[in-house]
């Protein structure tokens, strides 16, 4: 009977280990390498492969040259008898089996984490078998036990296991093969094996029998029928892919003209004429005189690259086919996609060392823009609405963003442009020169501002106008909806700027909502109890391209001693029709706390209002269209109103 342990402590020869000898030991023992890998390996993986994964371990044992034979292993004591003392002697034996064990307990390690694995740890690429399942032979009920009993240990108890079982290796000499292998806690997976029996009888197999052979393998065939489905997609798939590069292959137009636009795959006669820039429309010089209305359509186009025939060619196909690299934004509400037909040209020139084209296809207005090298690399691209704009709102388009500040291109009926700062009202505007072309010397936006310190607003003409971080800036306007209408009147009175002084720290919130105009309305002036002055409330209301998603704030603007105090916000709506053409009365209140500490509601409504009714936690009611009654502290009472027609109008939430 063989010997199974070890008492001396392990000792390896020193001086390199040579190809040759590695070579010759692997070829001897190779089926005992990849016993040991397959009993290792772990279970899960399935057994055809784990015998492929334990043969491809064995075979990358084999170093690549003369080794240096500075890895320990355990080696059997003189004077014992057996094929393992052999293996134990030979000196290319412990080195092998070192590697392979490494890359085994690699590979169990990497079943239970997410890593790259290293080389010897990778499904083998050789040897493979196609078509076939391989096994070792099938066993009787002790041999599906073991199987078992190893599926429910660690990879280094495996390991502690085979080391014991296969190479007689115990104690020490067991130990310490563990610990070289990489097993950080030896005592642990020796202590996990000792948890199963040893092979003294027939009750349980040994791993040297015929069931744990991965070299005695019976093979049976795969799904036939998915192989064949799996074929047929495959051929198919190819196929395809060989006719995508022969098309791209051919010679065409291709992706260098078309800069950083991804790949064209469908072409179609109406999509190449919207595409081409010899077709780009263009208004007359001065269409905009004669014209019945003016908006964007009449805006001549402008510019020292309208020549340029490449940069306009690439400005259309990144339209229509934004690549990965290029920076995409659109205000709600704005459809993607290229134009229906050949868009107006209104702008191709350089911006700051940038190169920028503005067009307009009747819905939208674009502008793209890239870096002066014309590579096309990491373009812009913005999008918005700009359907049913008249003279008052086609005044200015956003050409470029630098470092805070934006230029424009004004629109040719525009005769001035100049700036002020809305929370300064009593400060005259200050003109801004702008070029023959139309396009304005650098202009501060408040689009990007993180703190509320200022409020550059654009005077074109009779019109103002804001940046909200859109390419069309948001006309402000003033005054009662149901005697302005839906265009409003020009922001430009001193009580306008007065109200929009208190009122401009609240416009952040509209950025990059697709706002179409701001229409600030006091609707009513209230005198304030205990004769603490004088109050007003005033009802904001940003009216957007789209038509839907319009927001309403009402804000009660107290006392302050400086002019750019903002109002306190009383409610805000969306999707409101409150203080708008379509419903031009508005009703709003608040908690107020006096100077001697008493709390009030404050209450106000338009002019049309006839009675304000309190209900629910506190009750009352006042003729008129002011409210002011002593309350308790956190009283939340429901507003109601009642309008000279008789209609009864609730309060703005």
């Amino acid at each position: 009977m063989e010997q199974q342990q070890a008492t001396a402590p392990p000792s390896e020869p020193p001086g390199p280990l040579d190809l040759e000898v590695a070579e010759a030991a692997l070829a001897e023992h190779y089926p005992h390498l990849v016993r040991l890998g397959y009993v290792v390996l772990p279970p899960d993986l399935g057994r055809t492969r784990r015998v492929l994964t334990a043969h491809a371990l064995a075979q990358r044992a084999l170093p690549r040259g003369a080794t240096p034979a500075a890895e320990p292993v355990a080696t059997r004591p003189a004077g014992l008898p057996g094929q393992r003392a052999a293996r134990e002697a030979a000196g290319g034996y412990a080195p092998l089996r070192l590697r392979v064990l490494r890359a085994a307990l690699e590979a169990a390690r990497l079943r239970r984490r997410w890593e790259l694995p290293p080389r010897a740890a990778l499904p083998p690429l050789l040897p493979q078998v196609w078509g076939l399942r391989l096994a070792p032979r099938s066993g009787g009920a002790a041999a599906l036990a073991l199987e078992q009993t190893l599926a429910s240990l660690s990879g280094p108890g495996r390991a502690a296991f085979a080391l014991r079982d296969l190479d007689g290796l115990d104690g020490p000499a067991l130990r310490r093969v563990l610990a070289e292998a990489g097993v950080a806690d030896a005592d642990a997976a020796v202590a996990e094996a000792d948890g199963v029996p040893r092979a003294d009888g027939a009750d349980r197999p040994r791993l040297d029998s015929p069931e744990f052979d991965p070299c005695a393998l019976r093979a049976r065939p795969t799904d036939l029928a998915r192989r064949r489905q799996h074929g047929r997609a495959a051929l198919a798939a190819a196929a395809a892919l060989a006719v995508c590069a022969v098309l791209l292959g051919m010679p065409g137009d291709g992706w260098g003209p078309d800069g950083a636009a991804a790949p064209s795959y469908a072409r179609n006669p109406a999509a190449d004429a919207a595409l081409d820039p010899n077709r780009l429309t263009r208004a007359e010089p001065n269409a905009w005189r004669t014209a019945s209305r003016r908006d964007f359509a009449t805006w001549p186009a402008r510019g020292d690259r309208l020549g340029d025939r490449e940069l306009l060619r690439r400005a259309l196909a990144v339209w229509a086919r934004p690549g990965g690299s290029v920076r995409v934004s659109a205000t709600p509400g704005t459809l993607p996609g290229p134009p229906a037909g050949p868009p107006q040209l209104l702008f191709a020139g350089t911006v700051d060392q940038d190169a920028v084209v503005l067009f307009h296809d009747g819905l939208r207005v674009v502008r793209y823009a890239e870096a002066g090298s014309g590579d096309g690399g990491g373009a812009l691209l913005d999008l918005g609405r700009a359907d049913a704009a008249d003279q008052a709102s086609a005044t200015a388009l956003v050409l470029g963003r630098v470092d805070g500040n934006v230029r424009y291109l004004t629109a040719p009926w525009v005769r001035s442009v100049a700036v002020r700062n809305l929370l300064a009202p009593q400060d005259d505007a200050r003109p801004v020169t702008r070029g023959a072309d139309g396009v304005t010397a650098p202009v501060r936006s408040p689009a990007e501002a993180r703190e509320c310190t200022s409020w550059p607003a654009l005077q074109l003409g009779p019109h103002l106008a804001t940046d909200l971080g859109e390419l069309v800036p948001a006309r402000l306007t003033y005054g009662s909806p149901s005697t302005t209408g839906a265009s409003g009147t020009d922001a430009t009175g001193a009580e306008a700027l007065r109200d929009l002084a208190r009122t401009a720290c609240h416009l952040p919130a509209l950025r990059g909502a697709g706002v179409r105009s701001v229409n600030a309305w006091r609707f009513a002036s209230q005198p304030l109890p205990e004769a603490a002055g004088n109050a007003a409330w005033v009802c904001t209301r940003a009216e957007t391209w789209r038509g839907a998603g319009a927001r309403t704030l009402a804000q009660l603007q107290l006392p302050a001693r400086r002019p750019d105090a903002p109002g306190t916000a009383a409610a805000r709506a969306e999707d409101s029709a409150a203080c708008g053409p379509r419903a031009p009365h508005v009703l709003s209140g608040v908690l107020w706390k006096s100077p001697a500490g008493q709390w009030y509601v404050l209450a106000a409504g338009d002019s049309e209002v006839t009675s304000i009714t309190l209900s629910g936690e506190m009750t009352g009611s006042t003729p008129g269209n002011l409210l002011a009654l002593p309350t308790e502290p956190g009283a939340r009472p429901d507003l109601s109103a009642t309008l000279a027609s008789g209609e009864r109008l609730t309060a703005l939430r």
